[in-house]
């Protein structure tokens, strides 16, 4: 269902040594920010690599950073000169044109079926080289390439954890409205290579990953049974988490990946379970008559967040794994639901439902400076990128009489800004994305 790409890579450190007053580093934090201008040459390709995947590799660097909002591209017809590796470039040069960051590269094969790529990234106006990498990958996963050297270039000027080499696990749906087919479908953050990972026989909801990649746990509705599956990545193979006497639904990984908790219905009352993977034990978390379910772990896995209507509205609520204490944390106007903790733990996010409107939004563990990010008719299933920097969710347009309904997946910052669409094929929506952890 899904390759594993045999990927191995090689880091060369060259010495660089950036002075304090020198460093040149972007804000992340707040909003309305003049980009970073950084001009990306076109990657020197030595015989045995094609123009095409030497321009390819260029496109999907500049690409990833674009996207971000952090940076400006540069158009290559402005540039003063082309720098060959290992030449240093006429910063005056550059400078005169604005440019901040010059990015140098080149691709050539290593050994048999693999590329090795080089670049260099140059401070402008502190007329310094300030990253120096070299990585090698079989030619099947040159793609990637690009999409760690990218990650390489926003960590250097970011101080952020890159999420450009990293998948999205989503509920591709086709078909008319009253008749979807659901099927799992993985793609890449920037919506290539979509592949699906179920049939089109098989209803399917709620698909996560595991902290390493290896499985995914997901709903499956077979004869009947609605119940958790897992997916194995490297083989294909599907199966079931348990038999535990009721409906089983919502699941989600622990941290270390032991554990999956779920929402489990017994005798018409839903809480949430955890199942432990290695002992097979089951433990049931919350009580009482109330509505519980979308659980969601804090990073370091002490704590986690649902949402319950225990108070007699849907509402966010934080439970602490080992003394089962409990507490509300929103109180706003409206309904909250779907809570998702940030894997740096300073945020959770959410979905808020008022006024006849959906959300996408941000607070802290203890429900406080909420802050909207996105809003619209439907809107659903906020999941984070590697480095608590983005998020990716879905939003359904309301259809009107003859119209079809249309389910995007989108993802936008921290800020509120830079929101995009991910692309999907034609005649497809998407549902219930869950961003992964940065690919092993």
């Amino acid at each position: 269902m899904r390759k594993i790409i045999y990927f191995f890579m090689a880091i060369v450190s060259f010495v660089f040594i950036v002075p304090a007053n020198a460093e040149l580093h972007v804000d992340i934090v707040a909003g309305g920010i003049d980009p970073i201008s950084i001009a990306v040459q076109k990657f020197e390709s030595a015989d045995g690599v094609s123009k095409s995947d030497a321009k390819m590799l260029r496109d999907v660097v500049e690409n990833d950073l674009k996207r971000t909002g952090l940076f400006r591209i540069v158009n290559h017809d402005a540039f003063p000169e082309y720098v060959k590796m290992n030449d240093m470039p006429d910063f005056k040069s550059w400078a005169a044109i604005k440019v901040q960051t010059l990015v140098q590269a080149s691709i050539k094969p290593e050994g048999k079926g693999n590329y090795k790529l080089e670049f260099y990234l140059w401070d402008v106006n502190g007329a310094e080289q300030i990253e120096a990498q070299s990585l090698i990958a079989s030619k099947k996963s040159i793609r990637r390439l690009a999409h760690i050297m990218a990650d390489a270039i926003y960590e250097r000027l970011t101080g952020e954890i890159g999420y450009f080499d990293t998948q999205i696990v989503f509920i591709a749906e086709s078909g008319p409205v009253d008749n979807r087919v659901k099927r799992m479908a993985i793609m890449d953050q920037d919506g290539y290579g979509m592949r699906y990972l179920s049939d089109k026989k098989t209803f399917v909801m709620s698909p996560h990953f595991s902290p390493n990649m290896s499985t995914v746990v997901f709903l499956s509705y077979r004869n009947d049974d609605p119940t958790v599956w897992v997916l194995d990545l490297e083989n294909g193979d599907q199966t079931k988490l348990g038999t535990f006497g009721g409906m089983t639904f919502a699941p989600r990984f622990s941290p270390d990946g032991n554990r999956v908790a779920m929402s489990l219905v017994k005798n018409g009352i839903t809480n949430i379970y955890e199942y432990d993977l290695t002992t097979k034990a089951l433990r049931q978390l919350t009580f009482g008559n109330a509505i519980s379910t979308s659980p969601s772990y804090s990073p370091d896995g002490r704590y986690m967040a649902f949402n319950s209507d225990s108070s007699g509205s849907q509402q966010i609520h934080v439970l602490d794994l080992k003394t089962g204490e409990q507490k509300r944390i929103t109180f706003g106007a409206g309904r909250y639901a779907t809570p998702a903790w940030s894997p740096d733990g300073q945020f959770i996010a959410f979905t808020k439902i008022a006024d006849n409107t959906f959300y996408i939004g941000i607070m802290n563990p203890e429900g406080r400076h909420e802050k909207i990010l996105a809003g619209g008719w439907y809107m659903e299933a906020p999941s984070w990128a590697p480095g608590s920097r983005r998020l990716v969710y879905y939003e359904t347009e309301r259809s009107f009489d003859g119209e079809e309904r249309t389910s995007h997946i989108r993802s936008v910052d921290i800020t509120g800004q830079n929101l995009y669409d991910i692309d999907l094929p034609d005649n497809l929506n998407g549902v219930e994305p869950t961003w992964s952890p940065k690919l092993p």
